[in-house]
């Protein structure tokens, strides 16, 4: 039997996403999602292609690294508009019974405790069919924004993401024991309060003393997704998350992260077949490869250069717009996306500016398949096949058009060749994307906070106490 592809859509609630200048297109709708129907809509097209779910990046902040200004980004809505994400979990819900909803927030620049009634109200809100996205965050704009002054230096945020998901461990898991709330009318008893906890969590960067606001939800801890691909990213991914999210250009940079992250997942005491990879591409098809090809060349001539470039100067922290079209993208140690830098100015091919610009005209920095239904599920399998990636974050150029034309051809092709699932399964996401129970396993690091008071008698112990600190 061939093996199972996955697909997510990846988006975001804003104008163009990836593609930019792409709204400019006829069809292109991504100017309507200020509409719940838009989103519903969408929404409804996925679950009918059997997507494991609805992927919703976001940013807190704006990219003004390109030319030292936002006038691009502004200009060519290089995600500026942009509106919250968790808000589309219960309109996305409502409109389907079983598509997943994987909803970006930064550990930079909201505090845990307040973040976890956020994401327990989504995940009882869609019967448990929330994932979080855990994204540190790359922008120096949103850090002075919001009062930071700037952003933390790289792998000093994945230490302060450490201890955040240490935070919602503890109230996810530990703070409310099973069986807390009774609802016991006869005795007007509705939680036991012998089974809620304080979680006393007292850290380098986080006071968190008290209760969980929160009755446990249908997974008590959503999915946890991660995309970070720098060396911090990747053990941080290694450790706690269930989907990883890549980036990769080529396949080559893909066969190697995958490889890296399993032997990182391995190491960290976790089973790496139980972890989903999904690289991102954007797919181009059409009922024959002529068709196909035409489609392609309409979308190039709504590509923004400026909007391209403004993304990838966000993204790397290198303003691309101070080098000739010529120019050879080189490696320059910075503050942002060290993966992105790693990729580009270290992988197997050498870019210049104006390729770099072209090939992220369109969904970003993932490759783009271009033909007909045979020709991309051939391409598909082979990556699969080739890397040992998992699935696939589907990008659009134009949307609905590019995620519908992946459920009219894609997807029955790759159904006829047994290679993509026909049904979901029951339950919640956690259980449609693994096959067992709603909760995380006890093989995840957050199986160690559902004793909390366990876990502060530990914690108890191993600090130091007031003598030895004062000598």
């Amino acid at each position: 039997m061939a093996r199972q592809i996955r697909f997510n859509a990846f988006d975001m609630n804003c104008v163009g996403h990836q593609s930019p200048g792409l709204w400019a297109h006829p069809r292109d709708k991504s100017w309507k999602y200020k509409d719940l129907d838009y989103w519903q809509d969408l929404a409804r097209t996925l679950e009918r292609g059997i997507f494991d779910g609805i992927f919703i990046a976001d940013v807190i902040g704006y990219y003004d690294v390109y030319k030292g200004s936002n006038y691009h980004a502004i200009h060519q809505a290089a995600q500026i508009p942009v509106n919250d994400p968790l808000q589309l979990a219960a309109p996305i819900a409502l409109a389907t019974e079983h598509l997943g909803i994987g909803i970006t927030a930064s550990t930079s620049f909201e505090h845990p405790y307040t973040f976890a009634r956020r994401l327990a109200t989504a995940d009882h809100h869609t019967k448990g069919r929330v994932g979080w996205n855990i994204v540190t965050s790359y922008l120096e704009s949103g850090a002075k924004n919001v009062g930071q002054g700037g952003l933390r230096r790289h792998d000093n945020r994945y230490e302060v993401a450490n201890e955040y998901v240490e935070v919602l461990y503890k109230l996810f898991e530990g703070s409310w024991e099973e069986g807390a709330v009774l609802r016991d009318r006869e005795n007007r008893i509705f939680t036991d309060p012998s089974k809620v906890h304080e979680i006393g969590h007292k850290g380098k960067y986080f006071d968190v003393p008290g209760y969980h606001l929160s009755e446990p939800s249908p997974q008590r801890t959503p999915v946890l997704y991660q995309a970070g691909a720098s060396g911090p990213g990747k053990t941080f991914a290694a450790g706690h998350a269930e989907c990883i999210f890549v980036a990769a250009p080529t396949k080559s940079v893909l066969k190697g992260y995958v490889a890296d992250i399993r032997e990182r997942i391995a190491a960290a005491g976790r089973d790496p077949k139980k972890v989903y990879i999904y690289t991102l591409i954007s797919i181009i098809t059409d009922e024959t490869e002529d068709k196909a090809q035409a489609k392609i060349e309409e979308y190039k001539r709504y590509v923004s250069y400026d909007g391209s470039l403004t993304f990838m100067s966000g993204w790397s922290g290198i303003d691309f717009g101070q080098y000739a079209p010529t120019d050879v993208v080189e490696r320059i140690e910075t503050n942002a996306i060290h993966s992105f830098v790693e990729h580009i100015a270290g992988g197997d091919k050498s870019w210049t500016i104006d390729e770099l610009a072209q090939f992220g005209g369109i969904g970003g920095m993932g490759p783009v398949f271009v033909g007909s239904r045979e020709r991309i599920a051939d391409i598909l399998q082979e990556w699969v096949e080739d890397t040992d990636v998992d699935g696939f974050n589907i990008a659009y150029a134009v949307t609905p058009d590019s995620f519908e034309d992946v459920v009219a051809h894609i997807v029955p092709e790759l159904q006829k060749r047994g290679a993509y699932p026909t049904a979901y399964k029951p339950g919640t996401l956690r259980e449609k994307l693994f096959g067992e129970g709603p909760y995380l396993p006890v093989s995840h690091p957050a199986d160690g906070y559902r004793d909390i008071e366990a876990v502060k008698r530990r914690e108890a112990e191993q600090a130091p106490s007031l003598k030895s600190v004062n000598g």
